[in-house]
């Protein structure tokens, strides 16, 4: 995946920035937040990796899940 391939959305929320990063090629979407006043393009190589990190994720054997602890309170 090159920087090309991906578009990035900045927003400010506060005091913070959200930055969006989607695949232009397969719609995945990654959101990552950081400081305003920080570098914006530290913010694109972390959404950039997190990106990657989320596409990768699915690759290989799927790990065996299972099941948690029931939780009580409800009628079954």
């Amino acid at each position: 995946m090159t920087d090309g391939d991906v578009l990035f959305e900045f927003q400010r929320v506060g005091s913070y920035l959200r930055v969006t990063a989607i695949d232009a090629r397969t719609g995945v979407e990654v959101t990552v937040a950081g400081p305003a006043t920080g570098s914006q393009e530290l913010l694109k190589r972390t959404a950039i990796n997190k990106l990657r990190f989320v596409q990768n994720k699915g690759v290989g054997p799927a790990a065996p899940v299972k099941p948690g602890p029931k939780r009580g309170g409800g009628l079954y």
